[in-house]
């Protein structure tokens, strides 16, 4: 069970067939990708990256932007048998050495655009690129289903990112969401608004459609909100996956009646809770559904409302098929499931295909998130007598960055950091429906200082820019419970 060979060679799609395409703006294209281009490129890269002196196993630091470099990279070292490590390119330097140091990765593959840690790991640029995609020959690696296949960094409930693990498997695992929630065919054309190096596009916009011989789009332009409606109908996409505060930004500044985008279905969104009012906008303005789904970066989705689950406005859904989901009491310590329509734990049963192998090297978190057989995904959430699921919140602070975990942990460390600040707590604000902007509420360590440029520029220097606080409040103190931990709930 090779992942990336599951993917291109699943649907046994014709050579010939359109893999991907990159778009520019009004739909003009950049880039086309048959499927046969696609293998030989990445088992090209998998024979390169052996030559190199990789070994299988060997995790490889992916510090490439928008391009696709990024996903044939990323599915050439999982053919070869490798292990990558995909990262936003928003990353500082520093961020970056911390993946890299945790990892223990023993290569870099960077554009020559991109932040680079600081170690003594193999570094391979952009000639070095150039060199293994033009390698030739390679083969996929024999790899066993529960071998690893890539490694996230995702926010810890610490403030540390730690890796989640996947298997070969996961790309099985991923099989319930095509008819769960895509409704997906081979004719089918994904437009996916993310981009190349967010964990959700490689996911959802690539190796989804691949696994079904679909086409796969890929937007490579400004992202102005309102050239969408334009871009949906120009490339003729069947399908649009985005998070739900792109589309509340598609519908303030993009000019959408039922008449647009005539080839699309219906549009896919994840990452952050959909707002009800927006989905019922959405519905009336296009005239056509939009299926929630929601996941995490342990088990990427398992609930969601598709062709096949009508939707319910403020509600993902149902468990997709053949998932075994659950939802365990709050007050027990074993395998007691909350009654109907009262809020527990969700959980998912550790024998999912698609769920990870464990943290990387957190033995002890691994055995912690685990309950008598089930792992806790961290939600709270209520089931109703029609098996809809209706979401609860987080169980712990973890904050949702337009789809992006964020400790508040690791944002406070940063700023706190600063000499000017002598205590410093984080959290989300909801500044209106569906929308929420992590916020820091600064204690200064002089009366009166209250300089939120230098906070920012601080930030700016040490943080991703989806981890940077967007508000900044001063404070005499902060909440905190009778054991001095700050009360985060009480600050909003």
């Amino acid at each position: 069970m090779n992942l990336a060979r599951y993917c291109l060679t699943n649907a046994s799609p014709a050579a010939e067939a359109i893999a991907l395409e990159v778009v520019g703006p009004n739909g003009a294209l950049k880039e086309r990708w048959t499927y046969g281009d696609i293998e030989r490129t990445v088992l090209s890269i998998a024979g390169g990256l052996t030559e190199k002196g990789l070994m299988r196993g060997d995790r490889i630091l992916l510090r490439l932007g928008h391009s696709s470099d990024f996903p044939l990279v990323y599915f050439g070292a999982i053919a070869g048998g490798f292990v990558p490590i995909p990262t936003s390119e928003m990353l500082t330097s520093a961020e970056a050495t911390a993946i890299l140091e945790d990892s223990g990765a023993a290569a870099v593959v960077h554009d020559g655009r991109t932040a680079l840690p600081e170690g003594n790991a193999l570094v391979l640029g952009p000639d070095e690129l150039t060199a293994l995609k033009q390698f030739g020959g390679g083969v996929y690696a024999d790899t066993k289903p529960d071998d690893p296949a890539f490694l996230i960094y995702t926010s810890g409930t610490s403030g540390t990112p730690k890796g989640v693990l996947h298997a070969q498997r996961a790309a099985i695992g991923r099989a319930p969401m095509y008819k769960g929630w895509y409704g997906m065919f081979s004719a089918d054309r994904l437009l996916h608004a993310g981009a190349f190096n967010w964990t959700y596009t490689l996911g959802v916009g690539l190796m989804d459609p691949w696994a079904n011989g679909a086409t796969s789009l890929v937007y490579d332009g400004p992202r102005d909100p309102e050239i969408w409606p334009g871009l949906i109908e120009s490339c003729k996409a069947t399908l649009f996956a985005a998070v739900p505060s792109l589309y509340r930004r598609l519908l303030k500044y993009g000019d959408v009646t039922t008449g647009s985008f005539p080839f699309l279905r219906h549009g896919l969104t994840a990452g952050e809770a959909l707002p009800a009012g927006l989905h019922r906008e959405w519905v009336e303005r296009t005239g056509r559904p939009l299926y929630e789904a929601l996941g995490m970066s342990e088990i990427s989705t398992y609930i969601s409302s598709g062709p096949t689950v009508p939707t319910r406005p403020g509600s993902p859904g149902k468990p997709q098929a053949g998932r075994k989901v659950a939802i365990l009491s709050e007050d027990g310590d074993g395998e007691e499931f909350a009654a109907t329509g009262e809020a527990g734990l969700l959980a998912v049963h550790e024998s999912e295909t698609g769920l990870m192998l464990g943290y990387w090297n957190r033995p002890e978190e691994t055995a912690a998130a685990f309950r008598a057989g089930w792992f806790l995904t961290g939600d709270r959430a209520r089931a109703d007598q029609e098996g809809y699921y209706w979401y609860e919140g987080r169980a712990d602070d973890l904050m949702n960055a337009f789809g992006y975990r964020v400790a508040p942990e690791e944002v406070e460390r940063a700023l706190g950091a600063h000499p000017d600040v002598l205590e410093v707590a984080v959290t989300s604000v909801e500044v209106r429906e569906g929308v929420s902007l992590i916020t820091a509420f600064i204690v200064p360590r002089t009366s009166g200082w209250h300089d939120e440029t230098a906070l920012a520029n601080w930030a700016h220097d040490r943080l991703a820019e989806y981890k940077r606080p967007k508000a900044y409040r001063f404070v005499a103190s902060l909440p905190r419970t009778p054991s001095g931990k700050i009360r985060r709930k009480a600050l909003v």
